[in-house]
């Protein structure tokens, strides 16, 4: 993104509204194996300018690794009333001491369900410049999968990011595609610039 009009936009303040999934297939690197990688985001500017960025660069260094671009592309997902974990769901308990929310530790629902939802709406409201509010939770089932510990490493510094992985996030009567779309593109929770929070539609 260098010499564009996003240079400094993973390191601005505020809502970054982009997010990305894990490398896939989950394996060890070898040699003419493809891997993907799919990065969302409400913005399609960003989008834009991203997949022209990478279709001018033939090779590029992930780490040490030289890597070769094989193909870049934008698609639309299809909305769903279902949603699956593709990367943690990360939320702070306290950011002014970076202490982030565990459910193994808290066992507190309810603040996660609380906590999901006023992060939703504040990026929502804050891209749109809006004042949207709907009752009730965020969505009407959970199944959970499990929580994990993530090390992050910025700046020369370690940090360890506590997020859960959720199998099923599903809200039956979806009256605002948009807003739920929203989500879908920059993440849910905290940490979306990071990788953190990603949902993929499940039909």
């Amino acid at each position: 993104m260098n010499e564009t009009g996003y240079s400094n936009y993973h390191d601005s303040g505020g809502f970054k509204y982009f997010s990305y999934s894990n490398i896939f297939p989950v394996s060890d690197f070898k040699k003419g194996e493809i891997k993907n990688l799919i990065i969302s985001s409400p913005k399609p500017g960003f989008i834009r300018t991203l997949v022209n960025s990478l279709k001018s660069k033939e090779h590029f260094y992930l780490g040490k690794l030289r890597m070769k671009r094989v193909n870049s592309k934008p698609f639309k997902p299809t909305l769903t009333s279902r949603f699956i974990t593709s990367t943690p769901i990360v939320l702070y308990d306290d950011n002014r001491k970076n202490h982030y929310y565990s459910l193994k530790n808290t066992n507190d629902f309810s603040f996660f369900l609380d906590r999901l939802k006023d992060n939703s709406l504040k990026k929502y409201n804050a891209y749109y410049d809006l004042n949207y509010h709907f009752d009730g939770n965020l969505f009407d089932r959970f199944e959970y999968d499990r929580e994990v510990a993530v090390r992050v490493k910025k700046a020369d510094k370690m940090f360890l990011i506590i997020g859960t992985l959720w199998k099923n996030l599903e809200k039956f009567n979806m009256d605002d595609k948009r807003f739920y779309r929203f989500l879908m593109d920059c993440g849910l929770g905290e940490k979306n610039s990071l990788g953190f929070g990603m949902i993929n539609s499940v039909g």
